[in-house]
């Protein structure tokens, strides 16, 4: 294969054990998980451990031959701070990973700083669960910018999931504007599906801001594969921001419980209606860029027993 292929959204974790919006989520056996009132397969059924770990992503990236990956983090998952710290001084060549605060209360900026003083090279904020029954916790608020500020200080990326539409774009176009240096990507492809999706798209046309497609297959799930809603939404996104500005994201584990984590890019490469320079962008090269990523493995293709 000519790409080298980087995934800029993946989670890990070693057991979930959270509450969200006062519901429990817990790992429990074959790959499935207790959610907020219900059970849910959270992993494939043959983690049947519930443990998420490097070494099982890491085979998956080999077969799949993905060089590199993002470890972001969700608080559906608890938070996973010295588990991932742990990932990236085993793993440094393959993976970079997001701290993450307990942003819904306040007092996370001290949070914040011991984390990036530790090492972190980003921050992730699941920004769609800040619009708390009791209160909303704003992007623009002071501690935030102030968190903002350091990371633009420190050269620490800004890794965010937004609510659907536009619902916290003004918010994050405030932050671009006091952080013009703030290396900022937005997930989900802006929650491609939902309404206004394209306001969070054109945040990327700023220079600091990237978009990434963690989640796309889940999103256009009830169409599946080979997700021909998705090649739209990308080249659509494509046409308002450039295909430069654009990465892919499986958000493994949980799509992969639908699909092969190389079904979540496949897709993309099997595609005519994307040219070889956009899936070359697409699939890697933006995201070595913006990560900056380096002395990335060459993995080969390993023939299947079933051809």
């Amino acid at each position: 294969m000519d790409y080298t292929i980087i995934d800029a959204h993946a989670h890990l974790w070693i057991e979930q054990n959270t509450v969200v919006d006062g519901l429990p989520i817990r790992s429990l056996q074959n790959g499935r998980s207790e959610f907020m009132g219900e059970i849910r397969q959270m992993l494939p059924p043959f983690i049947v451990n519930g443990v998420n770990d490097a070494e099982t992503f890491l085979s998956n990236m080999d077969y799949a031959q993905v060089a590199a990956a993002v470890i972001t983090q969700e608080f559906i998952d608890g938070i996973q701070n010295d588990y991932l710290a742990t990932v990236e001084e085993r793993f440094p060549n393959r993976f970079i990973v997001c701290g993450m605060c307990e942003f819904r209360k306040p007092g996370f900026l001290n949070h914040a700083k011991e984390l990036i003083d530790n090492g972190f090279k980003a921050i992730k904020i699941p920004a769609q669960r800040l619009l708390l029954k009791e209160r909303r916790v704003m992007l623009n608020s002071e501690e935030m910018m102030d968190m903002f500020h350091y990371m633009e200080d420190k050269d620490v990326l800004l890794s965010i999931d937004l609510a659907d539409g536009a619902t916290q774009v003004p918010e994050m176009e405030e932050v671009i504007q006091e952080c013009p240096d703030l290396r900022i990507a937005i997930g989900h492809f802006g929650m491609v599906t939902r309404p206004d999706w394209k306001e969070q798209i054109r945040l990327a046309r700023h220079s600091n801001v990237m978009i990434e497609s963690g989640g796309i297959t889940w999103l256009f799930n009830d169409e599946f594969y080979p997700f021909k809603g998705a090649i739209k939404a990308i080249r659509e996104a494509a046409d308002l921001v450039g295909m430069e500005k654009l990465m892919w994201g499986s958000d493994y584990p949980r799509t992969i419980t639908a699909i092969t984590y190389k079904m979540s890019y496949d897709f993309v490469v099997k595609s005519s209606e994307l040219t070889e320079e956009d899936k070359r962008l697409f699939l890697g090269e933006n995201a070595r860029n913006f990560y900056g990523f380096t002395d990335l493995p060459v993995l080969p293709y390993i023939k299947n027993m079933s051809e």
